[in-house]
């Protein structure tokens, strides 16, 4: 099987750092509380150049805070659109973004759910077990306006639905309990400053 799929399709090779990444500059990366991560986004109605500069923007912030995945309002814009760059539980890396978008809905019969593991650039240091289904598919549109239909399942599965969570603006933590939220928000408390000092440090080595 192949062990990299680039927008759903597979590759034979693919870098550590993507292209698109490149070609990007890092943005600061917003925060639970901020209006923008609580509000549902607006779709994207304009394709092309300026939507790609975006898109490689959020791939290398993205990369300097070791994320799986990055939606448009957690780097301050309002527009329905996420990046990924996600292994799946077989260890299959998928790489690519989304506009706009919609998750299928499964068959309850058909989907088994997993509490497992979820955490958040916008909650900086905070883990919280989620419960979500072991299977997505969303559709959307490439950065040239093109459909696109991505599946996942297991941890890439999981990615799909936070991403369109938040595109939706909703975060992890409106998943929760009251208790579940207070203890990831003290999370978030002892360890944001020791997240930051880890992305200073990746974004310095870049810039050698």
């Amino acid at each position: 099987m192949p062990r990299v799929f680039v927008q759903g399709r597979p590759v034979d090779t693919y870098p550590r750092l993507s292209p698109e990444a490149r070609h990007g500059s890092v943005r600061r990366i917003t925060e639970v509380g901020e209006e923008v991560l609580h509000r549902p986004c607006r779709d994207v109605t304009e394709f092309g150049p300026d939507l790609a500069a975006l898109i490689a923007d959020m791939f290398l912030t993205m990369h300097v805070a070791d994320g799986a995945g990055l939606a448009a309002n957690q780097v301050g814009v309002d527009l329905r659109l996420f990046v990924y760059d996600c292994p799946d539980d077989d260890g299959v890396r998928h790489v690519g973004h989304i506009a706009n978008p919609v998750l299928d809905p499964l068959d309850p019969a058909g989907r088994r759910l997993l509490d497992e593991g979820e955490g958040c650039l916008s909650v900086p240091g905070a883990v919280m077990d989620v419960l979500r289904p072991d299977r997505a598919v969303v559709r959307g549109f490439d950065q040239d306006g093109n459909a696109l239909v991505i599946e996942g399942t297991g941890y890439f599965a999981r990615c799909l639905q936070h991403e369109t969570d938040h595109v939706n603006g909703q975060t992890y933590l409106d998943r929760l309990s009251q208790r579940e939220r207070r203890d990831a928000l003290r999370q978030m408390a002892d360890r944001r400053e020791r997240v930051f000092a880890r992305r200073a440090d990746k974004e310095a080595e870049l810039s050698r």
